[in-house]
Order: C-alpha cells, then sequence, then structure tokens
C-alpha cells in the first residue's frame, strides 16, 4: 500500500468534505482551515469517544468556558511574559519565520536554544531567507491574539492559547461541586488561539484550534490512582530522556524503575494510548516521548508527549504533564484567592505550622481604630499569605499590601483534623485537530490502481452507512430511504444514494471512510433481503432487510468497532 502525502492528505479531504482552506475565496490564510461537512462530523465523533473515556469512564466533569479572559489571568499563567516563540525577520522580502525552524539539522535540540544561542546557530550556518536575503536579529515573538474588553479604555484581554486556564480559575466552584474531595478532575473541549509566526504543515500548525484538556487535582503526597492495576501491565513504546531510545515496557515497569514519575501519570499515559487507538491512531505509529531536561517546563515533576508518525514526521498531539502546584499557586498569588483543599486525617495529629503573627505595636500607630480588624485579618493567615514579603489586608474596602514592620512569621504547634494543601495537577491536552489529522493519515489506504479507502474506525467514521437502491424502479428506492430513516431513526448517520454504478457508489462511500453499505435489490422486493458490504474487506453478505439496524447497532457497541 502506498504512504501517503500531506498534499494528496488534504486534496482528499477538500474534495471528500472533511477539510477546507478557510477564506480560499480571498486567498486563504495560512494557518486557518475550515471543516467540511464530514471533518465536523469526525471531529464531533472523536470528541465524544474522548468525552465517553474522561466523563462516564474516569468520573470527570466538564465545563465550557470564555474564549476570551482579562489580562490578569494571562499574567497569572505566565502567558502574558513567557508565551513567546523565537522569530526572524528577512531583511529583504519581510516575511518572519520560526528561527527555532530554521535551525532544524543544525542542532539536535533548536527548541532549548535561548536567543544568543540560536543566533549563532544561525549566523554561524550562514541561514538565510528563501528570497536570498539576510535575516535581522532573532527576537521574541508572544503568540497571544491581544483586543480589548469593552469600548474605548476598556480592559486589556486576549484570546485564551490553551481552555486550562478556564478550570483553573473556576477551581473553587469546581472543588465545592466535587464535595470538596480529591482527588477529581474536569475537562473541557473548546477552542484556542495562537498567533503562529509562519505556519506551514498544514492543520498541525494552526492559529485557532480544538483541544481537549482534562485538569486531575490530586493530593501532593498521595499520587496513587484507584485504577491503576488496570494499567499496570500493559505495554506501551516509551521514549525515556535518559537516552533518548524507543523502548517498549509495561506502564508499571515504567512506574517502578522511576522511568514515570508516578501511577497517576502513569495511568493516564495509558488512557491515552487507549483512546487514541481507538479513535483510530495506528499502535505501530504512536509512541510516548519524555520531555528533554532542557525542554521539561521548570514546574514540572514530569512530562510526556503522546507522538505519532505521519506524513511531516513523528508529531506531537497528546501532551500529559504532572504540573506540581504550579497552576493553582500562581492564580492565588496574583487573585488572592483561596484555592486550596482540606486534607482530612484519620485521626488528630500534632502539627507545626508558619502562621502571621500581627506587631500591634506598628498597627496601632499607623491604621488608628482599624487596627483591630487588621491583627484580626493577620491573624487568620498562614505563611502562604506573605508573597514577595508582603500580606495583602482590607482597609475601608480596599486593599492594603504591609510588608515585615507590621508582620512576622512564626511557628507554632497545635493538634488538627487536617491541613490545607494546594493540589498537585495532572493534565493531559490533547490537541483534536492533530488527532484527527492522524486518524485520516492512518486511515488512508492506496492500491496500485489508485483506488483509496478511509479505514475509519466505525466509532469515528462520520457515516456508518451508505444505503442503496439497485436501481430508482420498481420500488427499490422506496424500501432504501425506509431503512435509510429507520437507521437515522437510532441515530446512525447515513448517506443515501441512487446515482451511479454501484461500483462508483461504493468507491465514493470507500473514500469518505464509511464502514458499511447496504443495497436494496429485486430480491430484497421478493424475500426482504439486502446485501452488506463491509468496507475493509469487500466481503458482501445478506441478511433480512429487518435486521440491518440492530446488526448495525451491535457493530458500533463492541470495543472492537472503537
Amino acid at each position: 500500500m502506498k504512504e501517503v502525502s500531506s498534499g494528496e492528505m488534504l486534496s482528499l479531504c477538500k474534495r471528500r468534505g472533511f477539510i477546507y482552506p478557510a477564506y480560499e475565496i480571498y486567498g486563504g490564510i495560512a494557518g486557518l482551515y475550515d471543516y467540511g461537512p464530514l471533518g465536523t462530523a469526525l471531529k464531533s465523533n472523536i470528541a465524544d469517544l474522548w468525552r465517553k473515556i474522561y466523563a462516564l469512564q474516569e468520573g470527570f466533569v466538564e465545563i465550557d468556558g470564555d474564549n476570551v479572559g482579562p489580562e490578569a489571568v494571562f499574567k497569572a499563567s505566565g502567558h502574558v511574559d513567557n508565551f513567546a516563540d523565537l522569530s526572524v525577520t528577512c531583511k529583504a522580502c519581510g516575511e518572519s519565520f520560526r528561527a527555532d525552524h530554521l535551525a532544524k539539522g543544525l542542532h539536535p535540540n533548536p527548541d532549548s536554544l535561548s536567543i544568543e544561542q540560536l543566533q549563532k546557530v544561525l549566523r554561524d550556518n550562514d541561514v538565510k531567507c528563501p528570497c536570498g536575503g539576510e535575516f535581522a536579529d532573532v527576537e521574541e515573538f508572544n503568540l497571544m491574539f491581544k483586543t480589548k474588553i469593552g469600548p474605548g479604555n476598556g480592559r486589556t484581554g486576549y484570546l485564551r492559547p490553551e481552555t486550562a486556564q478556564s478550570i483553573f480559575v473556576n477551581y473553587t466552584n469546581l472543588y465545592r461541586h466535587c464535595r470538596e474531595k480529591l482527588p477529581f478532575g474536569c475537562i473541557q473541549v473548546g477552542r484556542g488561539f495562537r498567533n503562529e509566526i509562519s505556519p506551514r504543515q498544514g492543520v498541525i500548525r494552526l492559529r485557532e484550534f480544538n483541544m481537549m484538556e482534562a485538569e486531575l487535582f490530586v493530593d501532593p503526597e498521595d499520587k496513587s490512582w484507584p485504577r491503576y492495576s488496570d494499567a499496570r501491565d500493559r505495554k506501551v513504546k516509551l521514549v525515556p530522556n535518559s537516552d533518548e531510545k524507543e523502548v517498549e515496557m509495561t506502564i508499571g515497569e515504567a512506574v517502578a524503575n522511576g522511568t514515570i514519575g508516578n501511577e497517576t501519570l502513569g495511568y493516564f499515559i495509558w488512557v491515552t494510548y487507549d483512546f487514541l487507538t481507538s479513535a483510530g491512531v495506528d499502535p505501530a505509529k504512536l509512541r510516548f516521548r519524555q520531555h528533554l531536561k532542557t525542554e521539561m517546563a521548570h514546574y514540572a515533576a514530569d512530562c510526556w508527549d503522546a507522538e505519532t508518525l505521519i506524513s511531516f514526521g513523528w508529531t506531537e498531539i497528546v501532551g500529559i504533564a504532572d504540573r506540581g502546584c504550579w497552576d493553582l499557586s500562581q492564580h492565588m498569588k496574583f487573585s488572592k484567592a483561596d484555592l486550596t483543599a482540606f486534607k482530612r486525617f484519620d485521626e488528630p495529629r500534632d502539627v507545626e505550622r508558619d502562621v502571621v503573627k500581627p506587631k500591634f505595636g506598628a498597627l496601632g500607630p499607623r491604621f488608628k481604630g482599624a487596627a483591630g480588624d487588621i491583627k484580626k485579618q493577620l491573624e487568620a493567615m498562614d505563611a502562604s499569605a506573605v508573597h514577595d514579603g508582603l500580606v495583602t489586608v482590607t482597609v475601608d474596602g480596599q486593599p492594603v499590601d504591609l510588608d515585615s514592620t507590621y508582620y512576622e512569621v512564626v511557628r507554632i504547634k497545635e493538634k488538627v483534623n487536617g491541613v490545607r494543601v494546594v493540589p498537585h495537577v495532572i493534565e493531559p491536552s490533547h490537541g483534536l485537530d492533530r488527532i484527527l489529522y492522524s486518524c485520516l493519515e492512518h486511515a488512508y489506504s492506496e492500491k496500485e490502481d489508485g483506488y483509496v479507502t478511509l479505514k475509519l474506525k466505525p466509532a469515528v467514521a462520520p457515516i456508518k452507512v451508505g444505503v442503496f437502491p439497485l436501481m430508482d424502479k420498481d420500488g427499490m428506492a422506496e424500501v432504501a430511504k425506509a431503512l435509510d430513516l429507520a437507521l437515522r431513526e437510532e441515530g446512525i448517520a447515513t448517506y443515501y444514494d441512487d446515482s451511479g454504478s454501484i461500483g462508483r457508489r461504493y468507491a465514493r462511500m470507500d473514500e469518505a471512510g464509511t464502514p458499511w453499505c447496504v443495497t436494496v435489490d429485486y430480491d430484497t422486493l421478493e424475500k426482504g433481503d439486502v446485501t452488506v458490504r463491509d468496507r475493509d474487506t469487500a466481503e458482501q453478505l445478506r441478511m433480512s432487510a429487518d435486521d440491518v439496524v440492530n446488526w448495525v447497532k451491535d457493530r458500533l457497541r463492541r470495543k472492537l468497532s472503537c
């Protein structure tokens, strides 16, 4: 079978209604694509399969957050200051490029280089623009789309570069909704926006894209998982950062020898494998690569990328990270909100903790009658309220920062029933567009005569059944339309086609990824039988027209049909 190129794949996607270039009649815009009728259905089916795993199997709750947010949120998350790629602009033609992309093949890991190091690599190798012009110096380019919320001098806002922040800022609401117990998880499916410098890989690098993110809040001291035993003996292909060599081992072996950081991370690596292969990613073209120490986020305890082999090479489609307490801690620092969880002990314990002790001798002269209220506020704080040497209190409805002139941090011992902790976050973050495209490439099959079949998994295929009358005469069309309606009334997506030869109709359905076709013929009129054709084997079987709906439903229910 012939391997498909990205150009051939995108051509088929456009022809069959999976993916269209956005704004094509106006020349199109790099990094923007629209989903056609079949692509929209495929995308929805993949997202629904993901929801079944995370919401139904794992018990995560789901929210739907806003696409635009105020600057303070993205200041806290680090996106305002750090969410940038390194860019170079041609002095001659003015076109910009990702600097690290230009350094591929010139350095083992261009992503890990600083501005100065990347500048040196490009200059030492005399890298020039395709037009022949010289590049200006490497510079940072923030990838967020900036906007204003409201007219005039409205608040600065940004289109979200990821969906995760909606979950983090709603932590308190979610913690209460989940009965104030750890662990609990939340998922979200939605759009992200990144003003990519030079998107040139079809739907792999988009400026507006679809994400499926899960945030699991866990006890910092207990990263076990109740269903870990289900994953322990499952084998996956791993590329550890210790030697960067691909190895196959069980999840249990990888956790036991420290390759994977903890049980929960290992379990969700397996869940990711199970989901991706169920959606149609070829297991032979799937691996999990651990982030190199130079690319690991400073707050991450461990991070793995699920990568698929497609026409663009090994491509990240999912990231599974142990993000520690970074996200909630940052939002606590910037918002002053309490984003902790209460961890109850089995029985009371004597514990030591650091608390804020007010210096009343300093408070009284400055704050006069308000000093008593400020004292109570300080006494209710522990050391986590101190940020950069300051604590914030409210005076006459206004926030006031106090330095150590007015308080001190002291250690006390007390008997407690539990402690408040900042939960750690395990985050499986899925790129829906990249997963969809990987499924399309891995499903592509072309014979020597050019006959193309998309062997999409039935669970995600946009059309489940093609329904054909052999001819539009003698009542065959009426029977076929009744069968088509019966399937659709059971929630099974169909495509009714009475145009052209049966062979051409089969070919159209094969290229669209439809797993089964049903043909109504003269025997149907006489005996009530129809022909059911299987896409992958081309085998045909006869069955009663009355049995078709249940036959299809049974195959869609089976785990193997996923």
